[in-house]
């Protein structure tokens, strides 16, 4: 487990084989100790990508627990909890909403509304509907769970912090930016004091209030701040750790949006392949890599390159997540952008219509995702010479 907090997964995964094996054989695999341990090879699982692993052995734990342990244990509604994780990550939107939905109430009728854990519970359904896209519902539970974990921790618990940034996250979604920026800034003051600059969660808050200036376009600052966590993440974690990895996408992007193209490239051509490499070319991460690479082809005019990239990421997350999920949704439009980029324009029109639908559908109509793909339907119906109800 110290290998699994430290990210050394493969170490961790076969030190964890290792006693899951020597547990079934001696004491048999119906024993609480062996599940326990299979329960945590399938987080080791889950953290790898290797979601189809994790969610088998995350199912037999769950079965086993409810079949030994009742419905109503500890033990079970965490491997419900957990389980629904494996879910989310695939895509697998009603099962994750069905078993959280079921923790939740569980936990509200077991522990009352205001135990620690009913909240979490509230706030892992509220990552659900996000996932989906249902940001208004999502908002919606966020916003109580930050108001009961000011009522009953105080605004200065890690948790009350976890639970602001989140929200701020979602009104980051939302487009709500100032009200994003505002309590990432709390959340940040009040980590730099408690915890002190150089802990995960502070430099976390960084990174976060860098991308809300990123959103409102205040590129200087969010760069700034970007380049600090990122020699921070070097410096106490090394250069492959995955959240260095990921401190490098954010300098690039902020580079990218600045206009300083080669200097994007070279930090997410490193990314790209350190998370290969690392995830494989199905993880979530690497998939996200690959479409701000594509991103900075299609701005350097590199066209060919930028499309193979982009219908590579559309067709991924096409399989993995579903063709309703919103980074399919986004995939759709950055393929359908690089088609009108080389003036195929029906290509263009043809996978940008029905984008348009699903956004609409997922996001809703004023989301500003839709009403930049509305705005570019119209440009071609121009080119076409249609009109908009053709």
């Amino acid at each position: 487990m110290l290998y699994f907090f430290q990210k050394q997964l493969n170490e961790a995964e076969s030190l964890q084989k290792e006693v899951l094996d020597k547990q079934r054989q001696i004491l048999g695999t119906d024993h609480l100790d062996a599940i326990t341990t299979a329960a945590n090879l399938a987080l080791i699982y889950h953290e790898q990508g290797r979601w189809s692993e994790s969610e088998k052995l995350k199912t037999e734990v769950l079965e086993k627990r409810r079949r030994i342990l009742g419905a109503n244990h500890i033990h079970t509604t965490v491997a419900a909890s957990s389980l629904a994780s494996t879910y989310r990550a695939q895509g697998q939107w009603v099962e994750a909403e069905k078993l959280e939905i079921e923790v939740f109430e569980q936990r509200k009728r077991i522990l009352g509304a205001d135990h620690p854990n009913t909240i979490g519970a509230a706030s892992r359904l509220a990552s659900t509907y996000g996932s989906q896209g249902r940001w208004t519902e999502a908002e919606k539970i966020e916003g109580e769970v930050v108001e009961q974990r000011i009522k009953i921790l105080g605004i200065n618990h890690p948790n009350t912090l976890n639970a602001m940034a989140r929200l701020a996250a979602t009104y980051h979604i939302l487009g709500i930016w100032r009200d994003a920026e505002r309590l990432l800034v709390k959340v940040l003051e009040q980590r730099m004091q408690s915890l002190g600059g150089e802990h995960p969660d502070t430099i976390e808050a960084v990174a976060s209030l860098a991308s809300a200036y990123y959103a409102q376009g205040r590129w200087a600052e969010a760069e700034k701040l970007n380049v600090e966590v990122l020699e921070q993440r070097r410096r106490i974690l090394g250069i492959e750790h995955p959240d260095t990895i990921r401190a490098a996408a954010n300098v690039a992007v902020t580079y990218h949006a600045q206009g300083r193209l080669a200097e994007a490239e070279k930090l997410e051509v490193a990314v790209f392949e350190q998370r290969g490499r690392i995830f494989g070319t199905e993880h979530p991460d690497t998939i996200l890599a690959a479409a701000n690479l594509a991103s900075t082809y299609y701005d350097q005019g590199r066209w060919a390159d930028a499309e193979k990239l982009d219908a590579d990421v559309f067709e991924q997350r096409k399989r993995i997540l579903g063709i309703e999920h919103p980074d399919t949704i986004l995939a759709a439009a950055n393929l359908a952008a690089t088609y009108g980029a080389q003036s195929r324009w029906e290509d263009d029109a043809a996978l940008l219509g029905p984008t348009i639908q699903l956004s609409i559908k997922v996001l809703g109509s004023r989301h500003p995702d839709t009403q930049a793909y509305v705005r570019n339907l119209v440009f071609l119906y121009e080119k076409l010479g249609r009109s908009p109800g053709s």
